[in-house]
């Protein structure tokens, strides 16, 4: 189904929700367990980073092949450029925020593992001391998942006071047609 006025296809919604829900809850995480050096957590996020990544590729695919939906209400020129550039950056962010985290991890020697299913093997001394593979990767992907974290939870919070502005005072249909069921 393509996108309407009115409607957007289910694919489009639950792509939408699950990865708007897996970004917001793992923002949250890694922030709690790198602030609390909780190192039991970091298997874990990165086992739901990697999923997410996936199914981020799978929602830009899914954008590029039905288009943006169109908007729902009344907009000036310079509303629908900052509703225009939060979408960008948040489909953008979705992809390089776990994409980051990856680099990172692989990188830096510590491999990957999806709840305990190897996929990249750790690279480690004899002391139990992670190798890097690609320092510069691993670097670079430090980098750039400490820093956009702060561009996520900002485009994050603007997209969601955009969307309750178009449902409490322009009193328009962006946010129904992402949570109806038709």
């Amino acid at each position: 189904m393509n996108h309407t006025q009115s409607t957007l296809s289910g694919t489009t919604k639950l792509l939408h929700i699950i990865i708007a829900l897996g970004m917001i809850t793992l923002l949250a995480v890694g922030i709690i367990m790198s602030e609390f050096e909780i190192f039991a957590l970091y298997d874990l996020h990165k086992s739901f980073g990697a999923i997410l990544f996936v199914l981020a590729l799978a929602r830009v695919l899914w954008r590029v092949k039905k288009g943006w939906p169109s908007a729902v209400g009344v907009m000036s020129k310079i509303q629908h450029a900052i509703a225009k550039a939060i979408h960008w950056i948040l489909i953008i962010a979705t992809v390089l925020y776990p994409l980051s985290g990856l680099m990172m991890s692989i990188g830096g020697g510590h491999g990957l593992a999806i709840f305990g299913l190897e996929i990249v093997a750790e690279t480690v001394d004899a002391a139990g001391e992670a190798i890097p593979v690609n320092g510069f990767i691993g670097g670079l992907g430090h980098d750039i998942h400490g820093l956009i974290v702060y561009f996520v939870i900002a485009a994050i919070v603007l997209h969601v006071v955009g969307a309750l502005k178009h449902h409490l005072i322009d009193k328009d249909e962006t946010i129904t047609r992402m949570f109806s069921l038709k």
